[in-house]
């Protein structure tokens, strides 16, 4: 896989901007420290919050992710095993969120950080638009 490419930095939990330092402080299943970020980059030193509330908008992501991880099972139910009972879906879909549920919230934080932070910009200073 190419380093230079958002889908590294994504599937790597690297930087956004130079796809080499790492971005969590620790594995998304470590629950004490899950979601925790550096700061900066320890390569680049480019800043992960460029404002107080930046990953909000990762929500929306986790959101989307989680949809299609339950609206995957209940196709799943409904190709492979046609007479399962209603409640054995929601519980499989329930149990299924619970177990990605972490690593889910890490990859919101980083799709979001790679849709909006770029490698022009480390400093995350803002820009004249001339």
């Amino acid at each position: 896989m190419i380093k230079d490419t958002k889908l590294y930095s994504i599937l790597n939990f690297k930087c956004p901007y130079c796809h080499l330092g790492d971005f969590f402080v620790a594995h998304p299943y470590n629950l004490m420290r899950t979601g925790d970020l550096h700061d900066r980059c320890s390569e680049c030193n480019g800043r992960y919050t460029i404002e107080p509330g930046f990953y909000y908008g990762a929500m929306y992501v986790s959101y989307g992710m989680g949809v299609a991880l339950a609206v995957s099972i209940w196709v799943a139910y409904l190709v492979l095993a046609p007479d399962a009972a209603i409640p054995w879906i929601i519980g499989t879909v329930a149990v299924a969120m619970v177990a990605v549920g972490p690593l889910f919230y890490a990859l919101s934080k980083i799709i979001w950080a790679n849709m909006f932070l770029d490698f022009e910009n480390p400093t995350g200073a803002h820009r004249s638009m001339d």
